[in-house]
């Protein structure tokens, strides 16, 4: 059932796409839109991912409006950086060790720090579940403090959102690693 409803939310999200591209809404471009996401997804189909644990809204909720939080905060700060006088500030590359459990999940982390403004993932480690972020505005301690409570809160909050250990079921290729 999750496979079918999966492979549904990707024929509709590529619809959705197709008729956005040609900017009008007609029966025209929706039919060809689901033609093109059927032949998409009938030629080029996705590996299955394995989705353990389960979702937990009112955690996934928190997650939402946290990073909604991030993304505003982060883009004043660093319009603040672009217009201030004097030296542009230091960056630099940083690593982030996240907890998570699957790589699902820690490609969603991957997106959201790329998301926020002022760090851009460079590199994964997936086996040791460590990023590498090109971080901007590191000068002071209290920046490089900021830096990790923020990678922390998202980890948690992603952790309480999909892999609470009540919930999570791994599966046998994770068992056998």
């Amino acid at each position: 059932m999750r496979r079918i409803a999966l492979r549904v939310w990707v024929i509709c999200w590529l619809v959705l796409v197709w008729v956005l591209l040609w900017g009008t809404f007609s029966v025209a471009n929706f039919v060809s839109g689901l033609a093109v996401a059927l032949l998409i997804t009938w030629l080029l189909p996705l590996p299955a991912v394995p989705v353990n644990g389960k979702v937990h809204p009112l955690s996934l909720l928190r997650l939402i409006l946290t990073v909604i939080y991030f993304l505003v905060l982060s883009s004043v700060q660093v319009a603040w950086l672009a217009i201030k006088p004097g030296p542009p500030p230091l960056s630099a590359v940083m690593r982030a060790h996240l907890s998570v459990k699957s790589d699902l999940v820690l490609a969603l982390a991957v997106n959201i720090f790329n998301l926020i403004p002022g760090s851009i993932v460079l590199e994964i480690d997936q086996t040791r579940r460590r990023l590498y972020m090109h971080v901007l505005d590191v000068g002071s301690d209290r920046a490089v403090e900021r830096f990790h409570r923020q990678v922390s809160v998202v980890e948690r909050l992603l952790v309480a959102s999909f892999e609470r250990d009540e919930d999570w079921r791994p599966t046998l290729s994770e068992e056998s690693a």
